[in-house]
């Protein structure tokens, strides 16, 4: 979906596919035709913008066959569907029973990581439609915070200054400007905005930034303002925002409260928990961990790195942070310039519901999709950008 400006730019609107899982290129051609376009049609659009992502072996394909990679861009052409930015933080296994830690290998101190966010910003030069130069790839905020000393920084940062070449490279000889963003999160090295500052702003180059995800800047109560304003007055860009809201409980020291948090402890993707204390913030590594005891003070509100549907807050006790999302999207595009062009609805979480709020079928899931990016339609027009056909 692509919508006006005041300023006469284009901003794009997406869904990120990791909420399908397919690790192959056969993989992610069946999600076109199940769920893509179905989405798309719901929404009544003769075109949408999809976030794909594309698992090692579906990237691998994709470089070292180009009949593969221009089918791809056939297929998405013939489904109504265009691509201007990626998902590059999970690499493989996003779609396994347990995902937890492991989606954060391999790490920018890997070889891998670099090879693959490469792979990744090639394809993606070749699916830009014709009318579009310019695309964006989200990625691992350096590494999760353990086994992360001097060295292996250096050679993180060493990594992504040579990524920050190849895409100068990619530029020249494809006309294809390709950036990508650290994605803060809690838990990693790069937790917050500020922690992206540094490194960031050492390897100094602007096709590397910052990815947004407005769930993870309101698990860590950063506030969204001084956040972008920080960023901004650093100069490092704003690659890209992912839409996404987590999951917050106002009074967490009540039983039904902590009843009903424990039905979003769920044994697939790792939900950070986050309290702000007057000493600071505290945390741990999954929800589960926050219930179990007294790790976590509960005499303010906490909040779980639980991407909840836009559209549907939980019912009482709990609610999400859909509040802090239309901040950071007021002050990304509601300003007399766009921080950011792409943006993307990202809620990967719907089968980890409880059971109740889970679709039972395709078709439930494409319904769903497709009202979050609604609502996304909805919040972009009321600050003055004008949908496009």
């Amino acid at each position: 979906m692509r919508f006006r400006h005041p300023d006469g730019s284009t901003v794009h609107l997406a869904y990120c596919t990791n909420v399908h899982p397919a690790e192959t290129l056969d993989g992610v051609l069946a999600q076109l035709r199940d769920h893509c376009e179905p989405v798309r049609r719901r929404l009544g659009r003769d075109r949408l913008g999809i976030g794909l992502w594309l698992a090692k072996d579906a990237a691998r394909t994709l470089v070292g066959d180009p009949s593969a990679l221009r089918g791809l861009r056939t297929e998405l052409d013939r489904r109504g569907l265009e691509v201007v930015t990626l998902n590059g933080f999970p690499y493989e296994g996003f779609g396994a029973e347990e995902v937890k830690y492991r989606v954060y290998k391999p790490d920018w101190a890997d070889p891998e990581r670099l090879a693959h966010t490469t792979s990744l910003a090639r394809v993606l030069a070749q699916l830009l439609p014709d009318d579009v130069t310019e695309g964006s790839i989200s990625t691992l905020p350096l590494a999760w915070r353990t086994a992360y000393d001097g060295e292996r920084a250096a050679t993180a940062h060493t990594a992504l200054s040579t990524l920050a070449e190849r895409l100068d490279a990619l530029h020249e000889l494809t006309g294809r400007s390709i950036r990508v963003g650290l994605e803060p999160e809690p838990g990693c090295i790069v937790e917050t905005t500020t922690d992206a500052l540094a490194p960031l702003t050492a390897i100094g180059h602007d096709r590397i930034g910052v990815c947004v995800d407005t769930c993870h800047l309101a698990t860590s109560f950063e506030d969204p303002h001084h956040a972008l304003d920080a960023l901004a007055q650093a100069r490092v860009p704003v690659v890209k925002s992912q839409l996404s809201a987590a999951l917050h409980a106002e009074h967490p020291h009540l039983p039904e409260v902590r009843t009903a948090l424990a039905a979003f402890d769920e044994p697939r993707f790792l939900h950070q928990t986050r309290n702000r204390t007057s000493a600071g913030l505290r945390g741990t590594d999954d929800l589960g961990e926050a219930l179990a005891g007294d790790a976590l003070p509960d005499a303010s509100p906490w909040r779980a790195h639980f991407h909840v549907p836009l559209h549907a807050a939980p019912a009482a006790p709990l609610t999400s942070t859909l509040p802090v999302l239309r901040a950071a999207l007021a002050h990304l595009v509601g300003g007399p310039h766009p921080l950011t062009r792409h943006l993307e609805v990202e809620t990967y979480t719907w089968q980890a519901l409880p059971p109740e709020l889970r679709p039972r079928a395709r078709a439930q899931l494409a319904d769903g999709i497709a009202a979050e990016l609604t609502l996304a339609r909805d919040l972009l027009t009321d600050l003055g950008l004008k949908e496009l056909p």
